[in-house]
């Protein structure tokens, strides 16, 4: 059974649209989650590489809130990666939440993922 990940990532101040859009629509995703992103409805296909290709569907969503996708080849049913905007009014910065689920002895390195993948959406949209 996975266990459940929640993992804060403070950003700078700025746009609660940057951010949704950027975690939102393919052409967001694309420039720092995935090669290549595609929606078709409530499902998205993600691209890496010439080989890998994953789908997921929206299962859940609030607009400039969160998203939160399940991952249509994973047997666990209840399993989901959510991505989740907070903002702190007193300091005017923006947190993204991100939720997941790693099989067990596999949470550092997804840990580690996010961490990469976060650090590409800072450095590609200047949060």
């Amino acid at each position: 059974m996975k266990r459940k990940i929640h993992i804060e990532y403070p950003l700078n101040p700025s746009s609660g649209t940057i951010i949704w859009n950027a975690i939102s629509t393919p052409a967001g995703l694309e420039r720092w989650f995935a090669d290549k992103v595609a929606r078709h409805d409530k499902k998205f296909v993600f691209k890496w590489g010439k080989t890998e290709t994953r789908e997921a569907e929206i299962v859940n969503s609030r607009t400039e809130f969160f998203i939160r996708f399940h991952w249509t080849d994973d047997e666990e049913s209840k399993t989901y990666f959510e991505l989740k905007i907070q903002y702190n009014e007193l300091t005017t910065d923006h947190v993204l939440e991100v939720t997941d689920f790693a099989e067990p002895g596999e949470e550092e390195d997804t840990r580690e993922l996010w961490n990469s993948q976060v650090e590409t959406l800072r450095r590609v949209f200047g949060l």
